[in-house]
């Protein structure tokens, strides 16, 4: 019951930390379009039917039904068409009455406020609204992100024994369990306990886990002294490593193979001890590289999302796994969370944890909205760029100032967005609820 209790918890962090990050988001856009005299008549978080709303001054605030983003409505998005301008034919088709009723809506809304008109506004002021939102969600990221670096830190390995091995098993032995006939292990036959603090091997103080492991490989057969600090006491142990058969480890610290892809080996010296992680705080300098590390990696997802799309849908439809580094949806992150609160480790690495996927999940809704399409942020960006590059070649060749560029022109494209965002949503869920991404086995 108690897991249970501690998986809802996870979930409730995540949907608690979705919704605040989401009502920054559209804050982002809200203050700039107030400072700049855009009149804005609601900010609401969510979708669907309203739960509930109150009106200050013009604008009405509110929460609705399908917590799944949220958004800000501002008078004016689409320009009129050129007034005087030539009537072009119309017709009934589909997405010709949809470009006219957001014509429609929009020309209702300005009603006699036309002069504060989200259109009217120069470019720059423009751009600076739809960014508000994205850069809102980059700022939560770097500042979680500093939390976590700098409050907690990075897992890094210590000089800290984490486990002791009971006997020597040779590496190419596939099951890696002791069996009757095995020689007990050097370390825990010589009483190395986990927790014990490397202090120095044969008199050299050990200042990291790399520099013990590269004495006891070249010392098999040989006894060394080492000192260890448990329970706030130094104390003196010998082992003699044992020669036996390793694998050869990269730079990288992965398994080295040879051109027909076999697991390389080598007799080495052995002892049976294995490293603590631990959480080491990092400076200030390096939370912005991190956030670029991150941003790259979601930039990396985005840019090859249809083969990793059809990766996610024969996992879901088929006998094949899912990729623990590929995307998932809102379901897969709470997932995800409760996990995280639910499994037997320290609270600090809990929290620790669920900070990381919050600023890692605005790093994502950052790179997101900024892809330059409608309806999301950049595409509304890329539509005040287009229309600043016609009004400069006007410019250039001493031609007419042109009209605001018509986006409601646009509003088929965007339908199709939407289309294809809410197919690769329901994808994304479907797979998190048959075949789920489990981070810890």
């Amino acid at each position: 019951m108690e897991t249970v209790l501690l998986f809802i918890l996870g979930v409730l962090v995540v949907v608690i930390g979705l919704a605040v990050s989401i009502a920054l988001h559209e804050v982002g856009h809200l203050v700039p379009a107030k400072k700049f005299g855009v009149k804005v008549t609601q900010y609401m978080i969510g979708f669907g039917p309203t739960l509930f709303s109150r009106r200050r001054g013009e604008t009405e605030y509110g929460v609705k039904a399908i917590p799944l983003g949220g958004y800000i409505s501002m008078i004016g998005m689409f320009p009129p068409i050129k007034p005087g301008g030539k009537v072009r034919n119309a017709s009934t088709g589909f997405f010709n009455t949809m470009v006219q009723d957001a014509r429609d809506a929009s020309a209702e809304g300005v009603g006699a406020d036309e002069d504060r008109a989200f259109y009217r506004l120069p470019t720059y002021k423009r751009i600076i609204i739809m960014l508000g939102g994205p850069v809102m969600n980059l700022l939560i990221a770097v500042v979680l992100f500093g939390v976590l670096l700098m409050g907690f830190g990075t897992a890094q390995v210590s000089t800290t024994v984490g486990s002791v091995s009971a006997c020597v098993v040779p590496a190419s032995n596939s099951s890696q369990t002791c069996a009757p006939s095995d020689a007990a292990a050097p370390g825990a036959a010589a009483g190395i306990l986990p927790g014990d603090k490397l202090v120095s091997i044969q008199g050299k103080p050990v200042t990291s886990w790399a520099q013990s492991t590269d004495i006891i490989r070249d010392s098999a057969g040989i006894p060394l002294s080492f000192v260890v600090l448990r329970n706030g006491v130094e104390t003196p142990l010998t082992i003699t490593p044992l020669l036996t058969e390793r694998y050869v480890l990269t730079d990288a610290g992965q398994i080295a193979k040879d051109g027909s892809g076999k697991p390389l080996t080598q007799k080495v010296g052995f002892v049976g001890i294995g490293a603590a992680q631990e959480l080491v705080p990092q400076p200030a300098t390096s939370v912005l590289p991190f956030v670029g590390e991150n941003i790259g990696g979601v930039v990396h997802i985005i840019a090859n999302l249809p083969a990793r799309l059809v990766d996610v849908a024969n996992a879901a439809f088929g006998s094949g796994p899912r990729d623990p580094n590929g995307p998932i949806s809102v379901v897969g992150i709470g997932r995800v969370a409760g996990e995280i609160t639910s499994i037997d480790m320290p609270v600090q690495s809990k929290v620790a944890s669920l900070i990381g996927l919050l600023a890692s999940l605005n790093v994502a809704l950052f790179v997101i909205n900024l892809v330059p399409l409608m309806p999301l942020d950049g595409g509304h960006v890329a539509g005040a760029l287009w229309d600043a590059l016609r009004r400069g070649f006007a410019r250039l060749f001493r031609r007419p100032k042109p009209a605001p560029f018509d986006t409601a022109r646009l509003m088929p494209l965007t339908f199709g967005v939407v289309i294809v965002l809410g197919g690769m949503s329901a994808l994304l869920i479907y797979a998190d609820i048959v075949k789920p991404i489990s981070l810890f086995g």
